[in-house]
């Protein structure tokens, strides 16, 4: 019953989100500050995520083939596999682990101060105020992350395979142009951009819905990166069903 209760609810802040868009051009300054702060400040440790995994995504693959086929196609094929799968969901997962749970934590905490009650008495609408320009950073930036991460991970494969499994530089270039589609590239930013959305609707439901003082902002944070990370997985699969 409390399930269905606050599925209810979160569907009822997602129409509110939807109805609030109209005033994104008004918010702008907000909307500004918080990409900076979900956007900007994300960017050092994705490219990190992106770097080693495209690395490990190289030694993998490099095992995989050997004594199968040839390693001159590690390149592309690596690069497939950042572009379509790792890119977006190693973003998403990170980005819920920093940002989707800092939003749960700060929100909770301004439910259990009483701000968010305070912004009703003075007829501010929460959803507007709060939630709109969390939802619309998150949702603009994921692309642009992943897009840092797709370019990390690809010279981390890079500098795996020329240094470590010699594979020149012309073959493996050749194997990305070769093996590459535009539409495993769009696939994956659609990917982003939906998981996107999703860690910021499930981050600030997750914030107002906290009751219970410091214990309760620390149970919704959990919470939030869990519920998050399950969707993101589950997501991702019926994704690939749809894009691919």
């Amino acid at each position: 019953m409390n399930t269905i209760i606050a599925l209810g609810e979160f569907g009822y802040m997602t129409y509110q989100v939807a109805l609030s868009l109209r005033h994104s051009f008004r918010d702008r300054h907000r909307l500004a500050f918080q990409m900076d702060h979900v956007g900007v400040n994300s960017i050092p440790l994705v490219i990190l995520v992106g770097l080693f995994a495209g690395a490990i995504i190289a030694w993998q693959g490099a095992y995989q083939f050997q004594g199968m086929v040839s390693l001159d196609i590690l390149g592309g094929q690596s690069a497939r596999i950042i572009v379509m799968e790792m890119g977006p969901v190693l973003t998403a997962l990170v980005i819920a682990g920093r940002i989707g749970a800092s939003m749960t934590a700060e929100i909770g905490t301004m439910k259990a101060t009483e701000q968010i009650d305070a912004l009703r008495t003075m007829a501010l609408d929460p959803v507007r105020y709060v939630v709109l320009p969390r939802f619309l950073s998150l949702s603009l930036m994921m692309p642009l992350l992943t897009l840092f991460s797709n370019f990390a991970g690809i010279f981390g494969c890079f500098v795996v395979s020329n240094y470590f499994l010699d594979i020149s530089q012309e073959t493996f270039l050749d194997s990305i142009k070769f093996f590459f589609e535009m539409k495993d590239l769009i696939g994956g930013l659609i990917k982003a951009l939906l998981f996107g959305m999703l860690i910021s609707l499930v981050g600030c439901y997750k914030g107002l819905s906290t009751s219970g003082g410091a214990r309760g902002v620390g149970r919704s944070t959990i919470s939030s990166f869990v519920i998050s990370a399950i969707f993101i997985l589950v997501g991702d699969f019926f994704l690939w069903l749809i894009l691919f």
